[in-house]
Order: structure tokens, then sequence, then C-alpha cells
């Protein structure tokens, strides 16, 4: 059985973005594209009602790409247990108050039981840090899942 991955917004985002002149950032976008075509098939991949409602935002002729790209993945729902985790990861000050929208990333994935989540927030979802907290958080709570918060 493949492992699931929950794309997160960044995922689609650089996987269709326009070329970007800064270095680090179009490094990024080579690393999505690489991984999209050759990795890809390795996994089952999901992405939820919070993704979908994002990647419609901006450039209508990119948010289309994005939305067109995004049509191979299952999509989950964002249920009562993914919003009580979100609070929960906030108000326990896992996650900054202005991280809601990464809060519920992270809740939604592990209420699904996702293997891994890929993403390029290194601010809140993919930080050292911060993950190594939610980590211990998620296990407090009995959801966390062997990979969640590892990236693929």
């Amino acid at each position: 059985m493949k492992p699931k991955v929950y794309l997160e917004t960044t995922i689609p985002s650089l996987l269709t973005a326009r070329p970007s002149r800064d270095v680090v950032l179009a490094g990024q976008q080579l690393t999505t594209r690489e991984w999209w075509n050759d990795q890809r098939g390795r996994y089952k991949l999901y992405v939820s009602v919070l993704v979908l409602k994002e990647v419609e935002r901006g450039d209508p002729m990119i948010a289309s790409e994005r939305v067109e790209k995004l049509k191979e993945c299952h999509v989950l729902p964002f249920p009562k247990e993914a919003e009580e985790l979100t609070r929960a990861l906030l108000s326990r000050r896992l996650l900054p108050a202005k991280a809601e929208t990464d809060a519920a990333h992270i809740a939604t994935a592990t209420v699904h039981g996702m293997d891994f989540l890929l993403t390029w927030n290194c601010r809140h979802i993919a930080n050292a840090f911060i993950a190594d907290r939610i980590r211990a958080g998620l296990r407090a709570r009995r959801v966390c899942r062997p990979g969640i918060m590892h990236t693929v």
C-alpha cells in the first residue's frame, strides 16, 4: 500500500508558479516539479478543502493550473475533530495565533491519518523547533501518526 501524503498549499503553488528570479524560490520550484514528475506516483496524494480554497485565489490562469494539477488528489473534508485539534494547537500555543491556517493543515493531516505532510512552509509547519513541540502535543493527545510532520 502506498504511503498517504497530504499536500499543503505551497506544493501546488510552487508547482505552477511562474519561474522566480530568487535563487531559493527557484530551487524550491525546481525541486517541487522534479518531485511531482518523478516521485508522486509512489504516494497516494491528498489535499483538503482548505487547500482547494487557497489554490483558487490569485491570478485566474495560474489558479486554474493549480486546481487542474490537484484533480488527481483525493479531497479531505475539514471535520469537527480537525477544528477541535486546530483550536488545541493554537490554545496551547504550539503555533502562534496568526498561524491558524497552518494549524488547520496539520490538524487535517493528523485527523485523516496521513503518513506525511508535504510542505515548503518552514515558518510554522516544517520548522524543526515548532515541529518538535507540535509532535509532542499531538502525542499527548494520542493523535500523532509516526510520519506526520516529516517531509517527503
